[in-house]
């Protein structure tokens, strides 16, 4: 076996996404002979970034103060906000809650904002390299992390190498910054391996659906922002949806589910599709065409769930640490000002990642955070009552003496035939696409086919015996991209098996979270394989 090549630096960050291009331009503002660089699993930087977005600009000017004169290319002031309670036939317009307000925000693309802030890290001298997954965690003799190992390229499914096989290089830095976004491959051992999540209650999940649509002129308000709950989903399922109109008669939209829904028979991309035929809405989407369209988990547990963010040699930052602030249905400001404070931190600390945990803890991200703490589990007990609960612990300010327990979304799902299944009062659908598979089209999403299948289930005989008799097959409703399908097998004990299309896989981790029996791992693809999303 020869040996590996290696990289070093004193910086690497796994992920550029804001929170790790925003920790690299940073670190460099601070101490420019730093050698710093950010590997990217997707082919271009920006390619595999999904997201609402509006953002608080706060962060970005405190980190790029003259940015507003050289905006990112989709960037539209945010304009008025609706938040509606749909019924399956209409709507009653709401009191925007407070946190939702979004005078003085922006609505972005944050894909096209991560390739605009990439080239503004480089002329910083960070070294940026897109394509470039990071398979594992290395560790040095003492245990503290030692860098990363980017994963071969040109191995054949059968694990034989191809013609144009090149071994992975090892890259080893004095700290290795983990900003992988939601449910972080590498980030998930390490929380294993050194126990961060002890003290912590389990994360939790949601999958936001999104595409971005070009409408006929003259239909498009650029900056208005419209939310809503309620239909599609039943009152024990979390889920509502955004709608933000862009320039060029462009306009974002998306639905959200809550991954602790307890229904078997739930699609979460079935409940999108369902809220676009909705009557508001099918007027102003028919005749448009979708530009773009994916999908990504999106972390929800908030303040109780944050494991501890510093291990020897390495930190979370970002949607890997769990900041996202979810009655504000936003998480970019959060992600820059923990990537900006991480580089404040190491910069004036030699690079020791020590006393970041406490550092973040103390700050501004963590206490937005604690405020809304109580918000999204009190849902968990209906519809009504986590409105009640939100409204009470917006008006309190989030002083309440207790705060609610998150548990795995997995262990929420009830088996069939030990629930009462919900009324499904959906509609006939008119609008594009048609299925998952015509969805998948729309988010461009590549991988060689002869390469090893980067979904790993542990134990596929469960799929075709246990799996089927007590959730029947639940991965073949909850993957927004048909990756997961029981095809006919007279040999299996229920005549079907599993069958893992993972050509199809745009990355958004809902099966390794979702899974009841937790055998789905998600691990990195080739680099550059995955969705190549257009301003998601």
């Amino acid at each position: 076996m020869s040996e590996r090549e290696t990289m070093e630096y004193d910086v690497v960050v796994v992920g550029a996404g804001p929170a790790g291009l925003s920790f690299a331009i940073r670190l460099k503002q601070l101490k420019p002979d730093t050698s710093v660089c950010v590997i990217e699993k997707s082919s271009t930087i920006g390619a595999q970034i999904l997201s609402g977005a509006v953002i608080e600009p706060q962060p970005l000017d405190a980190l790029l103060p003259g940015w507003r004169a050289n905006p990112p290319p989709v960037c539209v002031p945010a304009g008025e906000d609706e938040f509606w309670l749909l019924s399956k036939t209409g709507g009653r317009k709401m009191m925007v809650p407070p946190g939702m307000k979004n005078h003085g925000n922006f609505i972005v693309s944050l894909g096209a904002m991560c390739a605009w802030l990439a080239p503004q890290a480089e002329a910083l001298g960070v070294d940026v390299f897109p394509g470039f997954a990071a398979a594992d965690n290395i560790y040095n003799e003492d245990g503290s992390v030692a860098g990363v190992r980017i994963g071969d390229m040109g191995v054949a499914k059968d694990g034989s190498h191809k013609a144009g096989y090149t071994q992975g290089i090892d890259i080893k830095a004095k700290v290795t910054v983990l900003a992988e976004g939601a449910r972080g491959s590498l980030t998930k051992r390490l929380i294993k391996r050194y126990a961060l999540d002890k003290d912590s209650d389990p994360q939790g999940y949601s999958i936001g659906i999104k595409e971005l649509w070009q409408l006929p002129p003259g239909r498009v308000t650029p900056g208005k922002i419209v939310h809503s709950f309620g239909w599609p989903a039943d009152t024990h399922t979390y889920g509502g949806s955004f709608m933000y109109h862009l320039d060029q008669d462009r306009i974002a939209l998306g639905y959200v589910s809550g991954l602790d829904y307890s229904d078997p028979k739930y699609q979460p991309w079935e409940a999108f599709q369902q809220w676009k035929n909705h009557p508001m809405n099918l007027p102003l989407l028919e005749g448009g065409s979708i530009l773009s369209a994916g999908a990504r988990a999106i972390v929800t547990g908030g303040w109780q769930s944050l494991p501890k963010c510093e291990m020897p040699g390495a930190l979370l930052i970002g949607d890997t640490a769990g900041l996202l602030n979810v009655p504000k249905v936003k998480g970019t400001h959060q992600a820059i000002r923990s990537g900006m404070l991480a580089a404040e931190h190491l910069a004036a600390n030699g690079l020791d990642a020590t006393g970041f945990d406490a550092k973040l803890r103390g700050s501004a991200a963590m206490a937005e955070l604690r405020k809304v703490r109580n918000v999204k589990p009190a849902f968990k007990k209906g519809l009504w009552f986590g409105m009640l609960n939100a409204a009470w612990e917006t008006a309190t300010g989030g002083l309440s003496p207790w705060t609610l327990k998150n548990k795995p979304d997995w262990s929420s799902l009830h088996k069939l035939g030990e629930y009462e299944e919900p009324k499904r009062d959906y509609v006939q659908r008119a609008l594009p696409p048609r299925d998952r598979l015509a969805g998948v089209y729309f988010a461009a999403t590549e991988h060689d086919e002869d390469q090893p299948v980067h979904l790993h289930v542990a134990d596929t005989d469960i799929c075709a015996t246990r799996c089927v008799e007590e959730y029947d097959n639940p991965c073949t409703r909850f993957c927004p991209a048909n990756v997961y399908e029981m095809v006919a097998d007279e040999s299996a004990l229920h005549g079907k098996r599993l069958q893992i299309n993972s050509a199809n896989c745009v990355h958004c981790k809902t099966c390794d979270i979702k899974d009841p029996y937790e055998i789905i791992t998600w691990v990195t693809p080739e680099g550059g394989s995955g969705p190549n999303y257009q301003n998601l």
